[in-house]
């Protein structure tokens, strides 16, 4: 590898926050609500990394969207997560809400594209073009109101419709509103909920930021790993690497060959 490319991989690593740096993979939240029973990154993935076989040139790129009935907090979530704040003055998103936010995972900069949609009927026709292409779809429900829980179905199945097989998270909002007992009654509902649509669950409190960080540190963990495999499983063959432009002799003769004949 150049030390131009060293370095201009350093640049952008430097450029993220020391609390958005994953170096290990984070857990789920409860094994029993989870599809996703990893709990470290691939070996051929952390080899890759350590070989600096992954991306040196460009970034990492993922998009996440997030869905779910109006009101329930998504935005909260968010802010909570990209600005650390909470602001109580609750504001309807309307359309679509954008933030991007910088990771360095294994060394490598990774960067988390977060789609927050409005959740009100009229502006289902303009969220969902924005679910094309998705990696990961975030549903969100209201703790303190059981019944928006049962419409999680239907926002995943919206959403996962134009996404490109994502990994699906169920997120319970506005933990804080709610007694210890109450939460045990609807984290059992949540996780029976969570292995009926194949997703993972989490419990998060915007307004105290509970479990909001570790959540985002799973959900990257996750994309990540899936994000290289699946580029490691494209790139197979000793003349290409992760990230790096390679052309093998064949292709050089190949294309010599193909401009005598024009």
């Amino acid at each position: 590898m150049s030390e131009k490319r060293i370095s201009s991989t350093r640049k952008m690593t430097s450029a993220v926050a020391k609390d958005r740096v994953i170096s290990r993979f984070s857990k789920a939240y409860h094994a029993e609500g989870t599809l996703y029973d990893q709990s470290n990154f691939s070996p051929s993935v952390t080899s890759a990394c350590e070989q600096n076989r992954t991306v040196t040139v460009g970034v990492k790129l993922s998009k996440a969207v997030l869905v779910g009935d109006v009101a329930v907090g998504k935005t909260c979530f968010v802010n909570r997560f990209c600005h650390d704040i909470f602001d109580r003055d609750y504001k309807a998103t309307i359309g679509v809400d954008f933030e991007v936010e910088k990771f360095s995972v294994l060394g490598v900069p990774f960067n988390l594209q977060i789609w927050d949609t409005a959740g009100q009927e009229r502006f289902k026709c303009i969220a969902a073009s924005y679910y094309r292409g998705a990696n990961v779809v975030i549903v969100c429900f209201d703790m303190s109101n059981i019944h928006s829980l049962t419409h999680v179905q239907k926002w995943k199945e919206d959403a996962c419709d134009n996404a490109k097989d994502p990994i699906v998270f169920l997120v319970g909002t506005k933990k804080d509103l709610i007694n210890e007992h109450t939460f045990l009654d609807v984290e059992r509902k949540a996780i029976d909920m969570a292995t009926e649509i194949q997703a993972e669950f989490w419990p998060i409190s915007s307004k105290t930021g509970e479990n909001v960080k570790e959540l985002f540190f799973r959900l990257v963990g996750l994309t990540f790993d899936k994000a290289v495999l699946d580029e490691l499983d494209a790139n197979k063959g000793p003349s290409k690497q992760i990230g790096t432009i390679s052309i093998s002799n064949k292709d050089v003769y190949e294309k010599k060959e193909k401009k005598k004949c024009c």
